[in-house]
């Protein structure tokens, strides 16, 4: 086991460092070690092999998640959104920071995408905090910690990726997201309640707000309710599978789209671009990992990792910790989605044969390789909010830090107590 496991290593470094494509790389990295192993015909069962995992049913409402996020982007639907959050949020200790949160919150709901999260409340929100005289680093930081929620409210990109080379339920994923999703959303707001408590002068007073305003700001909110209906609420109610919900919500975003008067033939053409592009990165790094897998498996390197792990005599929670470990630190080099890629098929086998529930573990999954996106130096969060205001990448880290650091405590409290994720998914076999 040792050798095809050393080799494998060293030609993942070797090929990210060279700079070659994640999807590419994997690809590589199994042909090689079956060319090395075991006489194989490699040529026919990496065709096989991309084909059937590129036209699986399951990868059917990705590309279209995708687009339904692209469409939203070009849409002022991060304006309604402060507009609607903001007139409750004056009695809160942080007022107008939470709508970073609740917006992040939000939108995840009808996006799936981490980054799309942060940028298309950030466009908003940042300028204004800013204007009214708001914290500048705790503005940032909640922001790149709520962005996250991108990932684990859903419909989430990432769960349908790690759904699909899992073998588990993408409904189950998205049903087991939403109580961990929502709590973590609470703790970013409590911890801004405290903060904001202690030193006042990060949120100054807004003006008060009558109840007609207050009336008037729930009617913005109309349109993110209305997708968030769409979308999760025909999943949930059991009239949609996932590939059915991603169609409704990009006949919804459209609708969004052409009432806001967004839906012209240039926004179009570029969101479509744009889903293109990711969904090709995507479903080449899906097919590559799918492939690496079953290299893995012809050369029974699962089994052997789970033998000398056994060894080691870990008990199931300091496997959890040691796992939590080991990716934080592969999330400050590489993307979250590489990191689950690429580690999977050694990972998953070890944690279900520890007794953890495979459900639970892409929920945890999802929380630690949220952390990728605020950890320097490949934090996507960290780029996408230094563009927005032009701070360095070293102050916005910081500001993230304290939302770090709450994931970390989550990831945790998410192990002592699996029902988090687990209770609905249950409830509504």
């Amino acid at each position: 086991m040792a050798a095809p496991l050393s080799l494998f290593v060293l030609l993942l470094i070797a090929f990210l460092g060279a700079g070659v494509w994640i999807g590419l790389t994997l690809m590589a990295t199994g042909a090689i070690g079956l060319v090395a192993f075991r006489d194989m015909p490699v040529g026919t069962l990496l065709a096989f092999d991309m084909w059937g995992s590129l036209t699986a049913p399951e990868l059917v409402s990705l590309p279209l998640f995708i687009l339904m996020g692209e469409i939203l982007f070009h849409t002022r639907l991060s304006e309604t959104v402060f507009a609607g959050l903001a007139p409750f949020t004056r009695r809160i200790p942080g007022r107008l920071l939470h709508v970073n949160v609740v917006g992040c919150t939000l939108f995840a709901a009808v996006s799936g995408s981490s980054a799309a999260t942060t940028a298309t409340i950030g466009r908003m929100t940042l300028g204004e905090l800013k204007r009214r005289g708001y914290d500048s680093d705790l503005a940032m930081g909640s922001l790149c910690g709520a962005g996250t929620l991108g990932f684990l409210i859903p419909p989430s990109i990432i769960m349908i990726v790690y759904g699909v080379l899992a073998q588990v339920s993408i409904i189950d994923l998205f049903i087991a997201g939403v109580v961990p999703g929502v709590i973590l959303a609470l703790a970013y707001m409590a911890y801004i309640v405290v903060r904001a408590l202690a030193r006042p002068a990060i949120a100054p007073e807004q003006a008060p707000t009558t109840l007609g305003e207050k009336l008037a700001a729930l009617t913005s909110l109309g349109p993110i309710v209305f997708l968030i209906a769409l979308v999760i609420g025909s999943m949930y109610a059991g009239l949609a599978g996932p590939s059915e919900a991603a169609v409704i919500g990009v006949f919804g975003a459209l609708v969004v789209a052409a009432l806001q008067r967004c839906l012209t033939v240039a926004n179009l053409k570029t969101a479509v671009l744009g889903a293109v592009k990711t969904s090709s990165m995507i479903g080449l790094i899906v097919a590559g990992a799918l492939f690496l897998s079953k290299a893995f498996a012809f050369l029974q390197l699962p089994e052997g990792v789970a033998g000398a792990m056994a060894g080691f005599n870990l008990s199931p929670f300091a496997l959890i910790l040691v796992l939590m470990v080991v990716y934080i630190l592969l999330g400050c080099i590489i993307d979250g989605l590489s990191c689950i890629v690429m580690t999977l098929p050694i990972v998953l086998p070890l944690v279900t044969q520890a007794g953890f529930d495979p459900v639970w573990f892409g929920i945890f999954l999802v929380v630690v390789v949220e952390m990728s996106q605020i950890t320097p130096p490949v934090g996507f969060n960290l780029f996408v909010v230094q563009g927005l205001t032009g701070a360095s990448l070293g102050r916005v880290a910081r500001a993230s830090l304290p939302f770090f650091v709450i994931m970390v405590a989550f990831a945790v409290l998410l192990t002592l107590l699996p029902d988090l994720a687990l209770y609905l998914p249950r409830s509504m076999d």
